[in-house]
């Protein structure tokens, strides 16, 4: 009976457990996925990718047990020139037509003061890599339409060479065309 009565125990604190998890969607009209990289060594590009999906699960009990899986559609690149989103979207860079999406599934999170350390498995032109990104979530906020809401910033920085987006023209002054560097910049809102 002691045996039953405390497997019994261990399945109630599981099913609370599960029980704190909140499953959220990505709103994509308040989501910006952005990065940023050197051009010519003096200056700096910007860039999105305007579509994007995730699942995420917050665990309201402790943040750290949650966990956030995207997926980006590597043709949605859009830096405001059309001719150099045409190059980023061929094999130069993104490779689009054999490689469309762009894949980040979380592995770990760590509290650090009042941020977290998302740690994940990023998966560009089928080479995975483990990337850490600086993470914020906001508390849960009900929004005059009858829906909740978080706010969540990601940031962080990439090699794209780590990926195999190699391509680069040296400078007659020296140095290269386009940054190793990728600086990532991540806003969104999930909608539970």
């Amino acid at each position: 009976m002691k045996r039953f009565l405390t497997f019994l125990s261990a399945l109630l604190i599981t099913a609370a457990a599960g029980a704190a998890t909140t499953e959220y969607k990505l709103d994509s009209s308040h989501t910006k996925v952005g990065f940023s990289v050197s051009h010519m060594v003096v200056s700096t590009v910007s860039g999105r990718f305007k579509k994007a999906t995730a699942q995420v699960s917050v665990d309201d009990q402790d943040l750290t047990k949650s966990s956030v899986s995207v997926e980006i559609q590597a043709t949605s690149v859009d830096t405001d020139e059309a001719a150099r989103d045409e190059h980023l979207r061929g094999s130069d860079f993104f490779d689009v037509k054999k490689f469309p999406t762009i894949k980040f599934k979380s592995t770990k999170i760590v509290k650090v003061g009042k941020k977290y350390a998302l740690s994940g498995d990023l998966t560009i032109r089928d080479v995975t890599k483990s990337v850490t990104l600086d993470a914020t979530i906001s508390d849960l906020v009900k929004t005059p339409f009858n829906t909740q809401i978080r706010a969540v910033t990601l940031g962080g920085k990439i090699k794209r060479s780590d990926f195999g987006l190699k391509w680069n023209k040296v400078l007659d002054a020296g140095g290269l065309a386009v940054g190793d560097e990728v600086t990532l910049d991540i806003t969104a809102e999930i909608v539970k």
